[in-house]
């Protein structure tokens, strides 16, 4: 008989693979919302502080919106969708944002950097594949225990 895991989240791929997509689906999210909040803010001209803020304010809520999309389209309600993609995302998103912020604060002048600066573009694009490597090991233990992307993908055949 094939793992709840397997089974739920489908046929038969490796663990590995599994894992390596949901980071990526992860990673994507909090990508759109980091390049997005840092160019806001920065447009703006926002602090520090702000621009963290609204970095990760974003990368959550993409996160989230690429994960219940193909669940709405399916014909699932939003009621139904909206604890899905947190249990599904929520671990996996606040690692990266942890780990990228945490980059970007210890790389001289990541912060002040300005839209045209390389050193915005490198330390947030570094940052990002840092996060993603941490985060493939956690999100690998989550699918493993029936867990993180494991959940989403029990409900992809609806």
């Amino acid at each position: 008989m094939p793992s709840p895991t397997r089974a739920a989240y489908g046929a038969g791929q490796p663990l590995n693979r599994l894992a390596f997509s949901a980071t990526v689906h992860c990673l994507t999210g909090c990508a759109i919302g980091e390049v997005l909040g840092m160019i806001l803010a920065t447009w703006w001209g926002w602090g520090d502080f702000a621009s963290i803020a609204l970095a990760v304010v974003l990368a959550f809520f993409f996160g989230y919106t690429l994960t219940s999309l193909p669940l709405l389209r399916s014909g699932m309600s939003l009621r139904q969708v909206a604890p899905l993609a947190f249990a599904s995302d929520t671990a996996s998103i606040t690692m990266m944002e942890i780990v990228d912020n945490l980059f970007i604060l210890i790389v001289p002048g990541a912060l002040d950097a300005e839209l045209g600066d390389a050193l915005f573009w490198w330390s947030l694009a570094v940052a990002l594949l840092i996060a993603g490597a941490v985060a493939f090991p956690l999100n690998r233990w989550l699918i493993r225990r029936g867990k993180g992307h494991a959940v989403v993908h029990a409900h992809h055949a609806h």
